[in-house]
């Protein structure tokens, strides 16, 4: 299948819209609960895809209990690069030192293009992006990682990527500043503006045929 007859992703565990393929998504808000909830319903891989997650801060089970808590035998579905605890999994790899990006690097392509040879469809996604700011000494780093492996995968495969930040971490630069930097490369934003009694508010730019606001129950 050709890059402009490829099926968008549906995203119907949020709203009622498909997401072009090869699109790459900023996922960012200040409650790293919600940021958790939209990031695995992006991420829920369907029948003829699959997941890879690239996790900074939670081990394998966690990452698998948040995919099968949204549908029973998700993860059956999802590849795991995580930062936290061993690779008890075959579905799991183990990232030894966040801040080296150049290995976390190859072991995403690697996960990648193993991922590939089930599907051609895939779901990518980095939660959370501020914990790997943190980590390293030159968030500089983080950029050229993005740009080099995670975005360009998406690029050249039939890809969906969700790249999270957490708004209130502590990354040791300025948060507004990098996000306006990252927007750049990325094809769309989702910013989880406001939580309260009657839902959550989505809002959402650069992506098309998805509304500017939605409003979702998390």
């Amino acid at each position: 299948m050709s890059r402009t007859a490829a099926e968008g992703f549906d995203v119907g565990e949020l709203f009622d819209a498909t997401i072009d393929s090869g699109s790459s998504i900023l996922l960012t808000g200040d409650d790293t609960a919600d940021i958790e909830a939209v990031f695995y319903r992006l991420l829920a891989a369907a029948d003829n895809e699959r997941s890879i997650v690239l996790a900074t801060d939670d081990d394998g089970r966690s990452v698998t209990r948040a995919f099968d808590g949204i549908s029973r035998g998700l993860s059956d579905r999802v590849e795991i690069l995580t930062c936290e605890g061993p690779a008890r999994a075959d579905s799991v790899t183990a990232i030894e030192d966040m801040s080296d990006l150049t290995a976390a690097g190859m072991s995403f392509s690697t996960v990648v293009a193993n991922a590939q040879q089930d599907t051609d469809r895939f779901r990518a996604g980095i939660f959370l992006a501020s914990s790997i700011c943190g980590a390293v000494d030159d968030t500089r780093s983080v950029y050229r990682f993005l740009n080099s492996n995670f975005l360009t995968e998406l690029r050249r495969g039939d890809g969906l990527g969700v790249c999270a930040i957490d708004t209130s971490a502590d990354i040791g630069s300025s948060t507004s500043s990098m996000i306006a930097g990252l927007e750049t490369s990325f094809t769309g934003r989702i910013d989880i503006a406001d939580s309260g009694i009657t839902g959550t508010t989505l809002e959402i730019s650069g992506l098309d045929g998805v509304p500017d606001t939605v409003e979702v129950d998390l």
